[in-house]
């Protein structure tokens, strides 16, 4: 195997130049790759060795395009028993943004470099780093799958130093910010005006009420809702038992980990709201309208939605997580703030979260620091 430079004249007269990797493969046939650099010819040679070595070596001529091996793979997520909106959100990622960058290049051909490139692209293209990671780590079980059928060497998102895929992470998750009041958190105001809206527009007779008392007074994700049963309330003891999920097309399944089994106190309003419910169809939008919670909507360009009167169009401000927020902000606010002023480790529990780390990345700005002027100098009363 070697990597040699080749030089020709056009007709022109003016002189070209590039770098050809030669080697023979596996079973034993010559192949050449050529290159415009020496770095890229022999950054090549150093891969292909290796995967000759290890026996994972696809030429060219046998590999397929990102495109193909990206519609094999949401075929194997299918059989494999994801769940529907999984395999969407994966399908998203194949459509919207891996395809139309780089759905035309063979997966032989995919470098550390390449996939550089295509990042960058992505950002240019208005993707925020978030968005950015997670398509990132799409591609990677994408080639995953690839390598499991022998299309392709080398996993090149895998490859990534974990180092520099920790200090995206970072990065992506500085841009997000913490979660705020009226921002992303309803504020108290807010939730008021939203129980009036459902309470006394109509709200028991099309099933809103409760669903939406729920989200608020228990905090449960859109698909735990989703997955409640009668048997899971028992309205005698006031509690709701969470053993289950569905997804947006309603299919049942388990729920995301250990921690998400759990038991939630229930208030006496929503008891009495759940003494008294039997429809089961709801709306969100239309309450947040009713209670005038909303912001103007954006188009895809982040400018203010009009109508064909050129009157701008009025959106709900919130979605149902928002609620689940606005929950775990009830359970640590103070009680003299009208909350409830749970420790850390209850919060986890309510919230159902895997770990107490969990909760406190995300939840931990909102815990009152205990450490205003009026609380220090009691301490220092008490103290002294």
């Amino acid at each position: 195997m070697s990597v040699r430079k080749r030089t020709w004249t056009n007709q022109d007269g003016a002189k070209g130049q590039a770098w050809v990797a030669e080697y023979t493969d596996h079973e034993g046939k010559r192949r050449l790759r050529t290159f415009e650099t020496k770095q890229e010819a022999d950054s090549f040679h150093v891969g292909v060795t290796g995967e000759l070595r290890a026996g994972t070596h696809v030429p060219d001529s046998q590999s397929v395009t990102v495109a193909a091996a990206g519609r094999l793979w949401l075929k194997r997520c299918e059989a494999d028993g994801l769940e529907q909106s999984t395999v969407d959100y994966y399908q998203q990622h194949l459509d919207r943004h891996i395809i139309p960058v780089i759905g035309a290049v063979k997966l032989s051909r995919l470098t550390m470099p390449m996939l550089t490139t295509f990042q960058d692209k992505l950002r240019e293209l208005g993707r925020s780093p978030t968005m950015v990671r997670k398509v990132r780590i799409s591609l990677g079980a994408l080639l995953a799958d690839a390598q499991r059928r022998g299309l392709v060497g080398q996993n090149v998102v895998h490859a990534l130093p974990r180092s520099l895929r920790g200090k995206e992470a970072r990065a992506a998750a500085r841009q997000k910010g913490k979660l705020k009041v009226g921002v992303d958190i309803p504020s108290p105001d807010e939730i008021r005006a939203i129980i009036a809206a459902v309470s006394y527009g109509g709200g028991d007779s099309d099933g809103r009420c409760p669903l939406l008392l729920s989200a608020i007074f228990t905090g449960l994700r859109i698909s735990e809702l989703r997955g409640l049963r009668w048997d899971d309330v028992n309205l005698k003891r006031s509690e709701l038992h969470v053993r289950q999920r569905a997804d947006r097309y309603n299919k049942i399944g388990p729920l995301k980990s250990v921690a998400g089994e759990r038991v939630v106190p229930l208030p006496p309003t929503l008891v009495s709201t759940l003494r008294k419910w039997n429809i089961t169809r709801h709306a969100l939008v239309p309450t947040l309208l009713a209670a005038g919670v909303t912001v103007a909507a954006l188009d895809e360009h982040g400018k203010p939605s009009k109508d064909d009167d050129g009157k701008p169009i009025i959106a709900a401000k919130y979605g149902w997580h928002s609620l689940r927020h606005f929950y775990a902000s009830w359970c640590i606010n103070r009680k003299v703030d009208g909350g409830l002023e749970l420790p850390p480790k209850l919060v986890q529990q309510r919230m159902g979260h895997a770990s107490i780390a969990i909760t406190m990345d995300v939840y931990g700005h909102l815990f009152p620091s205990g450490d205003d002027g009026a609380e220090l100098a009691a301490a220092e009363r008490a103290f002294l």
